[in-house]
């Protein structure tokens, strides 16, 4: 694999500490060999689908690996196992979501790994936390930021106090592999 594979990431959770899940999934995707290299702002967002349930803290990340996307789903899932992560009802409650939304300009269309992910383009909670950090990236040949313009984003807000903990979190692990920036334009 090329070292230079980028990829980009959806978490969001709305069960526990979901901030320190965040937190605690940078350092094992980084262990993993997924290392990140941008992060977003956290938001809170309505649930979507089944919507009896708390709101979701929902977040996006870009980095670079020598991993094949299958790989990647791999240590996503073990990663989102290590949080306590059960797939029991779709779109419900969970401790920890990671989702691939980009892999380079990859285009992988195999059983349960499909990217670029098939709803990124009709999710607000996935596409503004990834336009704030790669505005720019194209999805079914359309900017991000475009694509956040057409969907609704309506009770979505960002969360100050949940991004200041995922921000010490990714800081500590860059400072720790020599890179001590966070990537953000707001």
């Amino acid at each position: 694999m090329n070292p230079t594979d980028t990829f980009v990431l959806s978490l969001g959770g709305n069960i526990g500490d979901v901030a320190g899940a965040f937190g605690r999934a940078f350092g094992a995707l980084a262990r993993g060999g997924a290392r990140l290299e941008a992060i977003s702002s956290v938001r809170r967002t309505p649930p979507w689908g089944k919507t009896d349930q708390p709101d979701f803290l929902n977040m996006a990340a870009a980095g670079r690996t020598e991993l094949s996307p299958r790989a990647l789903l791999d240590l996503v899932l073990a990663v989102e196992r290590s949080e306590g992560r059960e797939r029991i009802e779709r779109w419900g409650p969970r401790t920890l979501d990671i989702d691939i939304i980009l892999f380079g300009d990859r285009i992988v269309d195999e059983p349960d790994l499909h990217v670029p992910h098939p709803r990124v383009t009709e999710r607000a909670f996935v596409l503004a936390p990834l336009a704030e950090i790669l505005p720019e990236a194209l999805i079914a040949g359309r900017r991000v930021d475009a694509l956040m313009r057409a969907v609704d984003a309506g009770g979505m807000v960002r969360d100050d106090v949940a991004t200041a903990r995922v921000v010490d979190a990714f800081q500590a692990l860059r400072s720790a592999d020599g890179k001590d920036r966070f990537t953000s334009s707001e």
